[in-house]
């Protein structure tokens, strides 16, 4: 079967130049803002002991974060630069901390591939896993729900699979595949051009937001809790959300029905209403709820 991926790979975003950029604005307090995290959102204190998958890991940082909580960690990702970021990120922060910790607490393999979720071959090489994690990406591959049943194929009686999908907004989410569609067709100098004016734009709405409100209009501190909630930075945050194709959207039912029939139970749920962004799901695999 041919890779959807490859077939529309003129217009895919380089996701991974993205994530090199970020690499040099990754600092400790990022890396400890993906550790929490994690920690919140899979409610646990330790992942020590556990395998934890990461699908698509662009810059490497929640499998470091993975990593750090003592996990044997295996990172995947289709684009070829995204691995060699996540490659730099286990080299820079993950041997130094084996020799930092004298604990064992962050002991656990990591091994990092370059693949498609797409080639189920592939996927099934890798076995099953206490934690598949998939944030952001499986909406990207052009067949989310196939993307969305493969990856949980990996999970392990008992696992977690934690994903963020995009939300379907109907006609917002059609306006937006027009912006990103746009962004690919202009030339590659006024991509930046394009992605400050469309942020610039959303930025000013949201100051306006802030202020009938009777809060600050200034960024900051929306900017420093974006920060907090997963160790982000907003500019690449804004390139990978204007350029991000393939793009793909779904509404929490049609997540969650098609996997609660697999066995999946909803543990954790946050969603962006009736906004423009990814809604983020935690379940577990309960098969003796079948």
């Amino acid at each position: 079967m041919t890779d959807p991926l490859e077939s529309c790979e003129q217009d895919r975003f380089a996701f991974g130049k993205n994530w090199q950029a970020f690499l040099t604005a990754l600092d400790e307090s990022r890396i400890e803002q993906a550790v929490a995290s994690l920690v919140d959102r899979l409610g646990v204190d330790s992942l020590e002991g556990t395998t934890f998958l990461d699908i698509g890991s662009g810059s490497g940082l929640f499998s470091l974060a993975a990593h750090r909580l003592g996990a044997h960690v295996t990172s995947i990702d289709y684009d070829t630069e995204s691995v060699a970021c996540t490659n730099e990120l286990k080299h820079r922060f993950a041997c130094k901390d084996a020799i930092a910790d004298e604990t064992g607490a962050w002991s656990g393999t990591w091994t990092v591939q370059q693949g498609s979720v797409l080639d189920e071959a592939l996927m099934d090489s890798l076995g099953e896993f206490d934690v598949v994690y998939s944030w952001g990406v499986l909406h990207h591959t052009g067949e989310m729900q196939r993307a969305v049943r493969i990856a949980s194929e990996r999970v392990s009686d008992g696992g977690k699979f934690f994903i963020a999908i995009y939300n379907d907004q109907g006609g917002g989410s059609r306006r937006w595949l027009a912006i990103k569609k746009l962004h690919h067709a202009l030339p590659q100098p006024l991509r930046v051009v394009w992605v400050l004016m469309v942020a610039g734009f959303y930025e000013l709405l949201f100051a306006l937001s802030r202020l009938l409100k009777f809060r600050n209009p200034l960024p900051f501190a929306d900017w420093g809790a974006k920060k907090k909630d997963r160790g982000m930075s907003v500019w690449h945050d804004w390139v990978d959300w204007i350029g991000g194709l393939p793009f793909q959207v779904a509404t929490p039912e049609a997540v969650i029905l098609p996997l609660r029939q697999k066995g999946f139970v909803l543990d954790d749920l946050v969603t962006v209403r009736s906004g423009w962004g990814c809604n983020e799901y935690v379940f577990s695999l309960r098969r003796d709820v079948l």
